[in-house]
C-alpha cells in the first residue's frame, strides 16, 4: 500500500514566552532577513507553506507589557507579498481576523496575494470576541461568543462569492487589443446580510489555484463544525499522538455532513523539535529549553492569570500560593483568551500534581504548559512523525522554532530527508500552488463544478 503523504509547513513566531529570543543565536524579530531565511529554507526542504501569527495589540498584564511575552511584528499581508518575491513554490499563510475587518478587503488582500505569488496564498481565519484587542477597530471589537462564528462563516460565504465572482479565464489577450475581459466572465456580488455589507464588481482576478486555501483553528464545538463547514487546512493544538487522533477523528467525521470528503481537509497540528545525538542528550537540551522559556517572571505571570491576583510575592522557586484564586480577577491579563473559566477546579488538581511531584512553581507551569513535541534523534523524531500520519493521528505537522530564525535548520537538514527516503515525503514540488502540496482539489471542482483553467 502507498504511504500517506506528509504534510510540513513552519511557523515563524513573535517574541514570546515560547521563543527563546534572549539566546545569542536568536535573531531579529523584524529584519526581513530573519522571515527570508526560513522561508527560503523551508522551501529549499519542499515544506508545504510558510505560516505567520497575528498580533493586533500587545498583550498586557496588570496594566503593563510583560517584556518576555511581546508579539509585534510587521503586518502580515505585506510581509507575505514581499516573501513572494523571493520564493517561488512554497505556500505563504497569514492570520487574519474576520471579527475586526470586512470581506471586500479581505478577500482583495488575499486574492492580490494569490495572483502575485502564483497560487500561493492562504488565509487563516480567527475570530475574536475580546474587546481589549478590539478597541481600535470600529465595533469596539466585541461580539458575543454565539455571534462570532456566524460573523466569520458570513465573512467567509461573501469572500468566497468575490472570488467566484471572476471566471477563472475572464481575462484574455488579442493581438490588436490586447488584455480585456471576455463578456460574462465576470459578474457582480450583491449581499446585505446579518453582519456584513457587499454590492458591485470585485476589482481582482482569481489567482491560479481557484482562490486562497483557508486555514482555521477553533477548536471548540462551534470551531470544528465551522473547519468542517469551511476550512481547507485545521491548525490543532492536539500534538500528543492519542488527542491528535481523537480530534483527527472527530473533525474529519463531521465532514460528510457538509458533503465533503475526507481528503478535502487537512489537520496540522503546531509542534516542536527538539534533537540530539542520543535520546538523552535530546531530552536535556528539551529540559534546557523548557527553562529558558519559562522564566521565574513567567512563571508568575502565567499564575497570574489563573489566580486573578498579584503574586509577585511569591518564589517561583518555591511552593504554590496558599491564597485562593479570585473567580472574578479575569482582567489581570488584557488581550489573551482566559481558556479557564473556573479557576478553581484547575488550582486544586494543580496542588495534588505539585504536591505528588514536589513541583515548583516554575517546574508545575513548565509541565502544565507543555504542548507535546517530538524529542529524540533524527532517526527517532521521523519515525514518530511518520507514526502520526500513518496511523491518523494527523495529516502533518506545522513545526515552530524555539529560536528565530535558525532553530529549524537542523530538522530540516536531517529529519525531513529521513522522511523523502522512506517515501512519506516529497523529494520534488509536483505543483506550482498551494493546493497542489496539500492535495487539495480546485474550489470549483470540490463543488462538483469544471473550471475553465483545468477544463481538457
Amino acid at each position: 500500500m502507498a504511504r500517506k503523504q506528509i504534510h510540513l509547513g513552519v511557523h515563524f513566531p513573535g517574541v514570546n514566552n515560547t521563543t527563546v529570543w534572549t539566546e545569542p543565536d536568536s535573531g531579529s524579530q523584524i529584519d526581513f532577513a530573519s522571515f527570508e531565511h526560513l522561508a527560503r529554507r523551508a522551501e529549499d526542504a519542499k515544506l508545504d507553506f510558510f505560516f505567520l501569527a497575528e498580533g493586533l495589540r500587545l498583550r498586557e498584564h496588570k496594566g503593563a507589557i510583560h517584556d518576555l511575552d511581546v508579539v509585534g511584528r510587521p503586518d502580515t499581508l505585506p510581509l507575505l507579498a514581499a516573501l513572494a518575491a523571493v520564493t517561488d513554490r512554497i505556500g505563504l499563510a497569514g492570520t487574519i481576523n474576520t471579527t475586526f475587518n470586512e470581506p471586500w478587503d479581505l478577500a482583495r488582500q488575499f486574492a492580490t496575494l494569490d495572483v502575485l505569488s502564483g497560487g500561493r496564498a492562504a488565509w487563516n481565519l480567527v475570530t475574536s470576541s475580546d474587546a481589549f484587542t478590539g478597541e481600535n477597530f470600529r465595533r469596539g471589537g466585541y461580539l458575543p461568543y454565539a455571534e462570532r462564528y456566524a460573523r466569520a462563516g458570513e465573512v467567509v460565504d461573501v469572500a468566497r462569492a468575490l472570488w467566484d465572482s471572476w471566471d477563472d479565464d475572464a481575462v484574455a489577450a488579442d493581438a490588436d487589443a490586447g488584455q480585456f475581459l471576455r463578456p460574462g466572465s465576470v459578474r457582480p456580488v450583491d449581499h446585505h446580510g446579518a453582519h456584513v455589507d457587499a454590492e458591485g464588481t470585485f476589482t481582482t482576478p482569481r489567482g491560479p489555484q481557484g482562490h486562497p486555501v483557508l486555514f482555521q483553528a477553533g477548536d471548540s464545538a462551534d470551531g470544528r463544525d465551522f473547519a468542517a463547514a469551511t476550512a481547507d487546512v485545521v491548525f490543532s493544538m492536539h500534538s500528543t499522538f492519542d488527542a491528535g487522533r481523537t480530534f483527527y477523528d472527530d473533525v474529519k467525521g463531521r465532514l460528510a455532513t457538509y458533503g465533503r470528503s475526507r481528503d478535502s481537509l487537512k489537520i496540522l497540528p503546531a509542534t516542536t523539535v527538539v534533537l540530539g545525538d542520543t535520546a538523552d542528550e535530546a531530552a536535556e537540551r528539551a529540559r534546557i529549553i523548557r527553562r529558558q522559556q519559562v522564566s521565574p517572571q513567567t512563571a508568575i505571570a502565567f499564575l497570574e492569570q489563573v489566580w486573578g491576583v498579584d503574586l509577585t510575592a511569591y518564589d517561583a522557586e518555591g511552593p504554590l500560593p496558599d491564597v485562593e484564586p479570585d473567580v472574578d480577577g479575569a482582567n489581570i491579563t488584557r488581550g489573551r483568551v482566559r481558556h479557564i473559566k473556573d479557576p478553581r477546579p484547575v488550582v486544586a488538581q494543580w496542588r495534588e500534581l505539585a504536591a505528588a511531584h514536589g513541583w515548583s512553581i516554575r517546574e508545575l507551569v513548565i509541565q502544565v504548559t507543555s504542548r507535546g513535541g517530538f524529542v529524540g534523534t533524527a532517526a527517532q523524531v521521523a519515525d514518530e512523525i511518520d507514526r502520526y500520519v500513518q496511523e491518523d493521528a494527523s495529516d502533518g505537522f506545522i513545526l515552530v522554532p524555539h529560536l528565530t530564525p535558525h532553530g529549524l535548520d537542523d530538522v530540516l537538514d536531517t529529519v525531513v530527508p529521513l522522511l523523502q527516503e522512506r517515501g512519506s515525503f516529497r523529494t520534488e514540488y509536483s505543483g506550482t500552488t498551494l493546493r497542489d502540496h496539500l492535495g487539495l482539489a480546485h474550489p470549483d471542482l470540490a463543488r462538483g463544478l469544471r473550471p475553465a483553467a483545468v477544463a481538457g
